[in-house]
């Protein structure tokens, strides 16, 4: 056990900066000054409801910086005690798994839907987000519970498994997430929809018609379109399943209402309802092919009045991008399913929502190759891998890298941060660590 009083937390602190640290995990670092540009500290203060000097938001600090590192769990004796770790979430020690898990059930699922919310206006106002295509898209995880719940056919497993399931929605044009909801295998996409849709327009607070959804075949429910034409500033635009009976509907469309646009790609828009009393929404066709004996239709529907070659051909494949995220960032977290108590895993994983908010303002600060970096390779080769060490001078934490790749480039952007934060119009002093300034040399 250990002390948790706001004195004994400096005087911790203070202790080891006095001591000096060297290891491999300095360069968790770089994450300080993001921190600070977004406004982690008064985010999380927020969130637990507890002041800076409680040990709460130091906690959920940590959680953010283990989702940077990718790390599967604490292992406190073995990998990430001895090296900083614990010095840069403003901790004297690394929390355990069992004192990370209390601060969580502490949090319900609301607070952390507040906090997605407050997270995403930030990066709004800061650029992330075009807000002009969002895509959205559930991504399934295996759960090893041995709780009583549904199983679904998954494309690695043959046979129905358990799930977890997140639901995301996605910023196609910058690449980068605004929000997301939790469910599990039972919860359906007409059901976790809506309240995806709702943390999406909190965020981005559009105007009716500005912001185009596009979403999966999935998605194809007379409820769920009903819901986002009339309740949502949202269109949305998705693909109509293909079953036999829609490919003769759209093989009887007379050719001369197609527009043909360029050799072999011809376009048309008609309008569609579900039951002949429901309300009317507008079918985009496309006609892939020359002779009438091979050619290829497939039919999307859109809420709203769009022209169809630019919702077709420029819009729709943007969806793709979701999966490009996945594949990017699911290793902070979002690729193990871990609890099933919902409330634990929202908090869990909107702290790995602020460290991939951190890790793209990184990666744009730096630019290639870091750009093109999955988050693994980014912890193993950047955050985890700069050998170094910590010392104070005077108020200012100074950070010492040993032969840093790139070193000329984070020079440009982290030696003289006080500096450099105080012509963006930041205060360089860091709250939780006791308002030391911090500033980075290269050896």
């Amino acid at each position: 056990m250990e002390p948790c009083d706001d004195r004994s937390l400096e005087r911790g602190v203070r202790q080891l900066l006095a001591d000096k640290v060297s290891g491999t995990l300095v360069g968790l670092w770089l994450l300080v000054p993001e921190h600070l540009r977004l406004g982690t500290w008064d985010l999380l203060q927020a969130w637990t409801g507890r002041p800076g000097s409680d040990v709460d938001p130091r906690l959920a600090l940590q959680l953010v910086h283990e989702a940077a590192l990718c790390t599967t769990g604490i292992r406190r004796y073995r990998s990430l005690s001895q090296k900083g770790f614990e010095l840069t979430n403003g901790l004297p020690f690394i929390a355990t798994d069992q004192a990370i898990h209390q601060m969580l059930e502490r949090h319900t699922v609301a607070e952390a839907q507040a906090l997605q919310i407050a997270l995403g206006k930030i990066r709004r106002a800061r650029g992330h987000f075009n807000g002009h295509l969002l895509a959205i898209d559930p991504h399934r995880m295996r759960s090893w519970s041995k709780r009583q719940m549904c199983r679904q056919v998954s494309l690695q497993t043959p046979r129905p498994v358990k799930t977890s399931q997140v639901f995301f929605s996605l910023d196609t044009e910058t690449h980068q997430p605004l929000a997301f909801t939790i469910g599990s295998s039972a919860r359906t996409i007409a059901q976790a929809t809506p309240e995806l849709l709702s943390l999406a327009a909190d965020i981005l607070q559009p105007t009716p018609g500005q912001t185009l959804v596009l979403a999966d075949t999935e998605h194809y429910t007379a409820d769920l379109v009903a819901h986002v034409a009339s309740n949502t500033p949202f269109d949305l635009l998705l693909p109509m399943p293909n079953r036999l009976a829609r490919q003769n509907q759209l093989r009887a469309i007379p050719p001369d209402h197609f527009t043909r646009h360029w050799a072999g790609f011809a376009t048309t828009q008609r309008p569609f309802a579900f039951s002949p009393r429901g309300p009317r929404y507008h079918q985009l066709v496309q006609r892939c092919g020359e002779r009438p004996d091979n050619t290829a239709f497939k039919a999307f529907l859109c809420t709203a009045d769009r022209d169809e070659l630019q919702s077709l051909t420029a819009d729709f494949p943007q969806r793709w991008h979701v999966e490009e995220f996945f594949n990017a960032y699911q290793a902070l977290g979002w690729n193990r399913a871990g609890t099933l108590n919902l409330h634990i895993r929202y908090g869990a994983m909107s702290m790995a929502l602020i460290a991939q908010t951190a890790l793209h303002q990184i990666r744009q600060r730096l630019g290639e190759p870091l750009l093109t970096w999955d988050a693994q390779h980014f912890a193993d080769h950047l955050l985890a891998a700069l050998d170094g060490h910590i010392r104070v001078a005077d108020d200012t934490i100074l950070v010492t890298f040993y032969n840093a790749p790139n070193a000329d480039r984070l020079r440009s952007h982290y030696q003289g941060l006080p500096r450099i934060l105080r012509a963006e119009g930041l205060d360089p002093h860091i709250p939780w660590l006791y308002n030391f300034q911090l500033d980075f040399r290269f050896k």
